[in-house]
């Protein structure tokens, strides 16, 4: 299987997730994200991670091994800025 660049996975969360903020990095097959979205207001973080996981369908499965997100409300991200 060809390894994943950040950018297609950065990608795949845009295509289903309006961000205000979004950082991929990773090696191919493990990736870390900062995801800033006003989707996340009024949810805890494993919701939010569950919104980021719906978007990546079976990708999670077939194409992503690992994915360690961080995520943010515009307001906390500004916050965390700060």
């Amino acid at each position: 299987m060809d390894n994943l660049l950040p950018d297609t996975v950065r990608a795949y969360i845009q295509s289903g997730l309006e961000c205000a903020h979004l950082q991929v990095t990773g090696d191919g097959r493990h990736f870390e994200a900062i995801i800033v979205s006003a989707a996340f207001n009024g949810l805890r973080s494993v919701q939010r991670h569950q919104k980021v996981y719906a978007v990546l369908g079976d990708r999670m499965r077939e194409e992503i091994h690992a994915l360690s997100m961080k995520t943010y409300t515009p307001d906390e991200w500004a916050a965390q800025q700060a």
